[in-house]
């Protein structure tokens, strides 16, 4: 989710603290108490809710044998990377997944760790610390079945680091879910100059065209870094109506799921595209 995580170049899986850039944490921590606010400035972050959690569930459960009825994905240890106020964290942890939420901002983390206590199933269910990914690396080798990067990536400082930290954190044959921005003169006029300066749909000064991630690259770094990229779905978020929705192309928003490469997903290398479309009619059921 909008948070942001500056990676220090000298030694990349250091535990020692991250060089953060303090002025877009400033802007992130004016923010912090907003985060539950429907129709402030996270509203389609909210309403991307609708598409982004079941497209993790059914994903997940189309690779599974084992159905919780209730609690699908009860048993997963999921780590949710710049988790903000919980947004993404509270649903998958009402599907009963073990959810680890961190992210740099400590007032976000406040708010997160506020809002799930309202509820006594998800204050057991999920955890939340104020941290960076490659901070909790050392003690967390290998330790996730999941991780989440929900409108993260297109803010990290190193991107490749980013990728390797969460190899690291991830067991073999588990998956990462990203959503971001693609780097396309449509994303530029439509997420910036419309999205920010004009219907402030997102507060300005958000992203930075920038650092905007193409899928091709990101499904390069990917795949140099020993993940097997399984589906990747462009996304459209409707301002009018307020809600997101799947679509062919990628050339704005998009949703990628990878699996990290261990003696299983080599074995099933061959039988990539069926279950990729098996994943993306799934996902897309889902949202109906």
């Amino acid at each position: 989710q909008l948070s942001l995580f500056r990676f220090t170049l000298k030694r990349p899986f250091s535990t020692s603290h991250s060089s953060v850039d303090s002025k877009e944490m400033k802007k992130f921590q004016l923010l912090a108490h907003k985060w539950w606010d429907e129709e402030g400035e996270y509203a389609a972050l909210h309403s991307m809710n609708d598409i982004r959690v079941p497209f993790i569930r059914d994903t997940l459960l189309s690779m599974s044998s084992n159905y919780h009825l209730g609690n699908p994905l009860s048993g997963i240890k999921i780590l949710d990377v710049g988790c903000g106020g919980g947004l993404l964290s509270e649903p998958l942890g009402r599907l009963g997944a073990s959810v680890t939420g961190i992210d740099p901002v400590e007032d976000n983390i406040r708010t997160a760790d506020q809002h799930k206590s309202f509820d006594p199933v998800l204050a057991k269910r999920i955890q939340y610390k104020s941290s960076s990914l490659e901070e909790i690396v050392e003690e967390c080798m290998e330790t996730f079945d999941v991780i989440v990067a929900s409108e993260v990536v297109e803010h990290v400082a190193d991107l490749e680091t980013f990728i390797k930290c969460c190899s690291q954190v991830l067991k073999p044959e588990g998956s990462l879910f990203i959503t971001t921005i693609n780097k396309t003169q449509l994303s530029y006029v439509l997420g910036i100059v419309v999205a920010e300066k004009i219907m402030g749909i997102v507060p300005e000064g958000t992203h930075e065209w920038e650092k905007f991630v193409p899928p091709e690259e990101l499904e390069h770094l990917l795949e140099s870094n020993g993940f097997s990229v399984r589906t990747v779905n462009g996304m459209l978020y409707n301002p009018l109506s307020g809600s997101w929705g799947w679509m062919g192309s990628t050339s704005l928003n998009y949703a990628l799921h990878a699996v990290k490469s261990g003696a299983q997903a080599r074995s099933h290398a061959t039988d990539g595209p069926a279950e990729t479309d098996i994943q993306q009619r799934s996902a897309t059921a889902g949202t109906a």
